[in-house]
């Protein structure tokens, strides 16, 4: 964990994502990403040197009509004294029972988004942060390269004018393999997605080329995203 929170410093004072006073969301599926990114969180603000406060918010899809059990998520807030927001939505009937979308993850990203936007700001929160880690940014560059011919990457911060909330990225830096090291330091459990594209989407065919990639000309998605900042694309 102490890697990972040295990551994530070094993320939040080049990028300036965190200020005094700042109350941040964390957007929390249960996955192992945001469970290390919640933790890493409530544990910088011990040293960080700007006081700030955590909120953690989950969406629930309800997959099958069914809520998850988040009991676990709750229990890691209650010992971090942090708040902790369940959201029980109908996303996972509309997306996959209702309108039986052949692409579900766009569509999905865009609610559970907008539903995290909407959290954020009922919990009085300026500011939202995301589990996205460095693989998960080339794996996006990637993807929007060769679906969409175009050399796009979501930004490590975006100001939201229509919501008037900040969304932050603090893992950036960190590969995923650093991530899950640190989960398992200390003993985090993610939550098993129910998601039914779990595995079989365009993400996963991405992590896949970049991984092939990778053993052939070795530290690909640094070097992606050393070009990004090289390149100043999208706020890099």
């Amino acid at each position: 964990m102490q890697e990972l929170l040295g990551l994530m410093r070094a993320a939040a004072e080049k990028y300036d994502m965190i200020d005094n006073g700042d109350r941040i969301a964390v957007g929390v599926s249960g996955g192992k990403d945001s469970l290390a990114l919640l933790v890493g969180l409530c544990e910088l603000r011990r040293f960080y040197g700007k006081e700030f406060s955590v909120t953690a918010i989950t969406a629930d899809m309800c997959f099958g009509g069914v809520e998850s059990d988040y009991s676990s998520i709750q229990s890691l807030c209650d010992s971090y004294g942090i708040e902790y927001v369940i959201k029980r939505t109908q996303l996972g009937e509309i997306i996959f029972d209702v309108r039986r979308e052949e692409n579900p993850c766009s569509l999905c990203a865009r609610m559970r988004r907008g539903i995290l936007h909407d959290c954020a700001k009922a919990a009085g929160c300026n500011k939202i942060a995301l589990g996205h880690h460095l693989d998960d940014a080339a794996e996006t560059f990637m993807m929007n390269l060769l679906n969409g011919g175009r050399a796009e990457c979501f930004a490590p911060v975006t100001y939201l004018s229509r919501k008037d909330i900040t969304m932050i990225r603090p893992m950036i830096f960190a590969r995923e393999a650093q991530v899950a090291a640190a989960g398992r330091s200390r003993g985090l459990v993610p939550i098993k997605s129910k998601c039914p594209a779990d595995g079989v989407t365009n993400r996963q065919r991405a992590k896949e080329l970049l991984a092939e990639l990778d053993t052939q000309y070795g530290k690909v998605p640094e070097k992606i995203i050393g070009a990004l900042e090289r390149g100043g694309i999208n706020g890099w």
